[in-house]
């Protein structure tokens, strides 16, 4: 396990009631509940809220409803001229000396 490191919190007679019965039908340390619990509600919270959700499809179908600004041979063009760039990264040349 990691280093520990000790804080202090201040927490409502109610949440501190809960966290006791919780740590004690689990039997485990109330700072392994509270662990677990931030852990949990940090996945929760990295995904997006239903508000959020309906703000990101309403950008998409904006997104789509617009015309091109550019022909599909253009982007085409463009996505290989990129390619062909990356793929010349890294690589050793020819004229390069050993050292």
């Amino acid at each position: 396990m990691a280093g520990m490191i000790k804080v202090t919190f201040t927490l409502d007679d109610e949440t501190v009631e809960r966290l006791r019965g919780i740590a004690s039908r689990l039997a485990k340390p109330q700072s392994q509940v509270v662990r677990e619990a931030v852990k949990e509600y940090e996945a929760r919270a990295a995904k997006l809220n239903n508000e959020e959700r309906a703000r990101m499809l309403a950008i998409v179908d904006r997104m789509i409803q617009e015309p091109p600004t550019r022909t599909a041979a253009a982007v085409d063009a463009e996505l290989g001229a990129i390619r062909a760039s990356r793929r010349g990264w890294g690589r050793r040349r020819s004229s390069r000396r050993a050292r």
